[in-house]
């Protein structure tokens, strides 16, 4: 099983940079981000030491968010935000520029909190040029842009697989780009009451990728009641060929104990 750390939810103990190489030290070749700056263009040597940490600690970066806003605050992407859409142009460059020095080809692009004083038709509007926008200028490095549902945040509007498929769906048809795809979060969509098993079986050829945490509690695989091996199973076996985020909360001491029982049953 090839699965890549969200080094932006664990690991949380050690400073950021520190990440990657606790990462490897912990077995796994291959690591994933939020957008790990304050602002969507940060000074170039922020973003040299970030890279040098990456490549410093031998891991692959298999995924970068752009940026997102103050998530600790709420925010949940800039994708579909009026008076912020500018930064979210500003930033495809800057995550085109990260990938393609570091090989990373999955970006995510959390898609925006309902405004207050902003009309949806308005929000979709912009959503759909600003994907559009990712898409292309992250194709030049053969790049795909991830929509994702997302749970836990009132405002946010993508709830179910369904509803970022309709997004994805009216930038395809707006703009004719061919490189935008579903993050199947399966904690995300079971905790917003979505068939993921449905899901599995009609699109798991087609996602961009997955992320795993079982429920309740976001936790590691095995705390909760989610089937999550079979729903990964399931998703190969169906088509799914690319990594499996680890994007749960556990202490650093227990964060991948499930992984060590895993490999010492095989």
């Amino acid at each position: 099983m090839t699965y890549t750390v969200n080094c932006s939810i664990l690991l949380t103990e050690l400073p950021l940079l520190e990440r990657p190489a606790a990462a490897k030290a912990a077995g796994f070749d291959a690591v994933e981000f939020w957008w790990p700056f304050e602002t969507s263009v940060p000074a170039d040597a922020q973003i040299t030491e970030f890279e040098n940490a990456i490549t410093d600690a031998g891991v692959q970066l298999t995924g970068l968010n752009f940026n997102a806003g103050n998530m600790p605050g709420g925010d949940r992407g800039l994708t579909s935000w009026p008076a912020r859409s500018t930064e979210f142009q500003d930033n495809i460059d800057v995550v085109a520029g990260i990938g393609e020095r570091l090989g990373c080809k999955a970006f995510n692009a959390l898609y925006g909190n309902r405004i207050d004083g902003e009309s949806a038709e308005k929000q979709d509007a912009i959503g759909a040029e600003n994907l559009a926008a990712a898409a292309k200028g992250v194709a030049r490095i053969g790049g795909t842009v991830l929509l994702e549902p997302v749970s836990g945040a009132p405002k946010y509007p993508l709830l179910t697989a369904e509803d970022a498929l309709k997004v994805i769906a009216r930038v395809k048809a707006e703009s004719g780009v061919d490189n935008i795809k579903l993050l199947a979060d399966f904690y995300h969509l079971a905790v917003n009451g979505d068939d993921v098993e449905s899901v599995i079986e009609n699109h798991a050829k087609d996602f961009g990728h997955i992320q795993i945490a079982d429920n309740p509690g976001r936790g590691a695989p095995g705390t909760g009641t989610l089937p999550l091996g079979e729903w990964i199973a399931r998703s190969r076996e169906l088509g799914y060929q690319g990594y499996i985020g680890l994007e749960y909360k556990e202490p650093q001491e227990t964060a991948f104990s499930w992984a060590i029982r895993e490999h010492a049953s095989r």
